[in-house]
């Protein structure tokens, strides 16, 4: 298989491409040693070819179904071994009506594997597991232990490329085991390979080196030349990565003469690629050129997108070194462009569409690099939008109802930024970072686009900006005595399993709580200096909405502290969206999509058969109030389980909920549903996760999560992955969340003046500037960590609560 990873230059990251090992290469036809064109009696392409062919025209003029399925199975291999991938899914799938005709479930199962092979070449992931999946099944169903070995080291290889290492290294250690177990040394080498490349890719070179050894011993001794090729190779890269390029060089160069003694034209292709990257790093660039652009012509002949896409950016970063940014622009938009239509074949598979967005990342910030060295400030922008919450967009769309067809014509980014420009009167500020550059676009109604940037080479030591601003918002945490650990009186789903898994650098947090009264916000006042200050001038009006990138994704920016020692929200009311086009798609969503009608109000649901939590009384207190304000009748205690909260949530125009928070995800502890097995509740009993929330199909104008952490996940190129991101993706115009554990007390008395003012029909975020006021002013909850967890993210709604009830 074929898997990304990038060698770090001065100037640039080049790609460089592994070489695994997929269990596709033993041929069903009678005169299998003679013609497998991988083993030690190699013969050319034309020839299998031909012998195959008259081979099948002797099984057709028999009406032999059962022979031409073999070799509609062995021409398929034979194709997918020289790299030409699309003609043979043409004879794999004749291979598979033909076994499926005959009920062979053994040639059925073989030509789902041949597929799901030849479509991961092509970049369709999806389509690869499904068909590698279908084969597992039936390898288990007739106990055929090496088939089920051949099925896991092919759907190992297929999470690989899309970045899922933790599953792919599950699938792959399996293969070794039973390979070991039935003594399949070919299967065992395989499986060293792949797990060499797993090793390499999460940065623990030295097992990857000892794993690519072993797969070299074993195709040694078994006479497999290709196979011998591919772990030269990849020791190759392996070598690049421990910084031996002399070794480096000589492996890669091995592999290139093997795959030409071969006719292996995919390893040729990568085995230039490797060597082209290794002459850049060296400086040597037109050399670099040059095997890149073989590597090129090699991944068109042979139909491999990934490859294509992996060349056009290594000639992108040989350019760009070269200071021919035109022609790096060039081979950057080509490979966004390559890596788009593979990302098109994930269709619904949010997951793999993130993981396959994070391994794409470095080909976006190359092309918004040399944009930005050509002064073409609105394709840089266009080109940042077009990289932000992708997966996102696709769950909007969805849930909107627009076809692939109308989101691609009505949201491209050049368009949305002239919708924005014509119509937004709301400052909009997009935040892209680039290595220790912040680069700030400020979008408003009938002006140009203003571009800025912040450069940090004198103000940190840091590898790159994003992680100066982690270092700065996690000193700002510290100095405010924010905690993403709990105490007794917050709302964290975490209460014993955080006390127990915390790390040291959190339990640093908590013990700051004590001497916190005189906090400079030293770090707050550099957050302000840093992300604000290069464009405060242009932050006319009274609203900003912010689309950050990276850790600034969670940023307190209401805290943020200017120079006069004035909080930003005290002067702006800040809110925060995905990207441009999420707030565009929101803003044309059909006028009858969301509801006018209904409330849920969810408060301290019943938790006291879950050890680890404990109730929330003020969260009782809070839905209470809240349901006097707004004449509606809450549900708490064991009725508001998972089951009918998920049932009430899909048609109301507001949905409120006060409950415990998890720490790493936002997802939301209820009341577990009746009728489950055990007396302790497992997680599916009571836990709202994000899966369930992007299952549903929201109405709602506005979300409240009044829980700990409900803004926080995972951050990725893709953006935050958590429960907010999950209920906007549902279809939620707008989503108030906490960035930390709140404390229950001081939300209470923030909710309670937050609905108090919106009752008023004032603005979501109007409201939640007055109420972050109101506890600045209370005293009892003055400090930041009480009033600044609270996010707003979206649209900024105004209900009718005349309708509303």
């Amino acid at each position: 298989m074929v898997e990304r990873a990038v060698a770090n230059t001065k100037n640039h990251k080049q790609i460089i491409s592994f070489d695994g090992e997929n269990e596709d290469n033993s041929w069903t036809g009678h005169s299998h040693e003679k013609h497998d064109i991988t083993g030690p009696y190699h013969v050319s392409f034309e020839t299998a070819i031909e012998f195959h062919e008259q081979q099948l025209q002797i099984s057709v003029d028999a009406m032999d179904r059962a022979g031409e399925g073999r070799e509609y199975c062995n021409l398929g291999k034979i194709h997918h071994s020289f790299g030409n991938f699309e003609r043979a899914t043409e004879y794999q799938r004749k291979h598979l009506n033909i076994a499926k005709e005959l009920g062979d479930r053994a040639a059925e199962g073989c030509a789902y594997s041949d597929l799901g092979n030849a479509f991961r070449n092509l970049g369709d992931f999806k389509r690869a597991i499904e068909y590698h999946k279908l084969h597992l099944t039936i390898a288990k169903e007739k106990g055929d232990k090496i088939e089920e070995g051949v099925a896991y080291c092919n759907l190992g290889n297929a999470y690989h490329s899309l970045g899922d290492y933790q599953q792919a290294e599950e699938y792959q250690k399996r293969h070794l085991r039973m390979a070991k177990d039935l003594g399949d040394r070919d299967g065992e080498g395989k499986a060293y390979c792949n797990l060499g490349n797993l090793y390499h890719s999460t940065g623990a070179y030295k097992q990857a080196e000892m794993f690519h050894r072993d797969h070299l011993s074993i195709a040694k001794e078994l006479g497999d030349r290709i196979g011998e090729g591919n772990a030269y190779g990849n020791l190759g890269i392996v070598y690049n990565s421990l910084a031996d390029f002399e070794q480096a060089i000589a492996c890669h160069e091995k592999h290139l003469r093997l795959a030409k003694e071969m006719e292996d034209r995919t390893g040729e292709g990568r085995a230039y690629g490797n060597l082209g990257t290794m002459y850049s790093l060296l400086g040597k660039f037109e050399q670099a050129i040059e095997c890149h652009e073989q590597q090129l012509n090699f991944a068109k002949k042979v139909g491999d997108k990934v490859g294509e896409a992996n060349a056009c950016y290594s000639l992108g970063c040989d350019f760009e070194c070269l200071g021919s940014f035109n022609k790096a622009k060039d081979y950057y938009q080509s490979s966004v462009k390559l890596n788009n239509a593979t990302r098109t074949f994930l269709q619904s598979e949010d997951d793999w569409k993130i993981s396959f967005r994070v391994l794409c990342h470095d080909t976006y910030t190359a092309l918004l690099r040399v944009l930005l060295n050509l002064q073409e400030i609105e394709e840089a922008l266009a080109t940042a939008e077009q990289g932000r919450a992708q997966a996102l967009l696709d769950l909007m769309n969805l849930q909107y109802g627009y076809t692939t067809d109308q989101s691609h014509d009505s949201f491209q980014p050049q368009r949305v930024i002239s919708s924005i420009l014509r119509n937004t009167d709301t400052r909009i500020v997009f935040i892209a970072l680039q290595r220790k550059t912040i680069n700030f676009w400020i979008l408003y109604k009938d002006n140009q686009i203003h571009h800025r940037h912040k450069a940090l080479e004198d103000e940190c030591s840091h590898e790159d900006a994003s992680s100066f601003l982690e270092y700065l918002i996690k000193n700002a945490f510290r100095e405010n005595a924010i905690s993403l650990r709990v105490n007794c009186e917050d709302r964290s789903l975490d209460k014993l399993r955080g006390c127990v898994s915390a790390s040291k650098e959190t339990s640093q947090v908590a013990e700051s709580s004590t001497t916190s009264t005189n906090c400079t916000n030293k770090s707050l006042r550099c957050l302000y200096d840093t992300v604000i200050d290069p464009i405060a001038d242009l932050l006319q009006g009274e609203e900003v909405v912010i689309i950050p990138d990276g850790p600034l994704c969670l940023a307190p920016f209401s805290a943020f502290v200017d120079r006069e020692l004035r909080h930003l929200n005290e002067s702006k009311r800040i809110r925060i969206s995905p990207s441009l086009t999420s707030l565009q798609l929101i803003g044309d969503s059909p006028k009858d999509y969301h509801s006018r009608r209904g409330v849920l109000l969810v408060g301290d649901p019943c938790v006291r058969d879950i050890p680890f939590l404990s109730q929330l009384p003020f969260a009782r207190h809070e839905v209470e109030t809240i349901g006097n304000i707004l004449k509606a009748q809450p549900l708490t205690g064991r009725n508001a389980t998972k089951d009918e909260v998920l049932r009430r949530m899909t048609s109301v125009a507001l949905l409120h909920i006060a409950a415990h928070g998890r720490m790493e995800t936002g997802e939301i502890a209820l009341a577990p549903n009746p009728g489950r097995a055990s007396t302790i509740p497992e997680d599916k009993d009571f836990i709202l996760t994000t899966a369930d929330v992007q299952a549903v199909k929201l109405r709602a104008k506005l979300v409240v999560l009044s829980c700990c952490h409900s803004a926080r996940g995972r951050v990725t190129a893709e953006g935050v992955i958590g429960i907010a991101r999950a209920f906007l993706g549902a279809g939620a115009r707008s989503v108030l969340v906490s960035l930390w554990a709140i404390d229950d007390e001081a939300t209470f008395e923030f909710m309670k003046a937050f609905y108090q003012h919106l009752a008023k029909r004032q603005s979501t975020s109007v409201s939640l500037h007055l109420a972050m006021q109101c506890l600045q002013d209370s005293g009892q909850f003055s400090a930041v960590r009480y009033w600044a967890p609270f996010v707003l993210i979206g649209d900024d709604v105004t209900l009718e609560f005349d309708l509303i009830e």
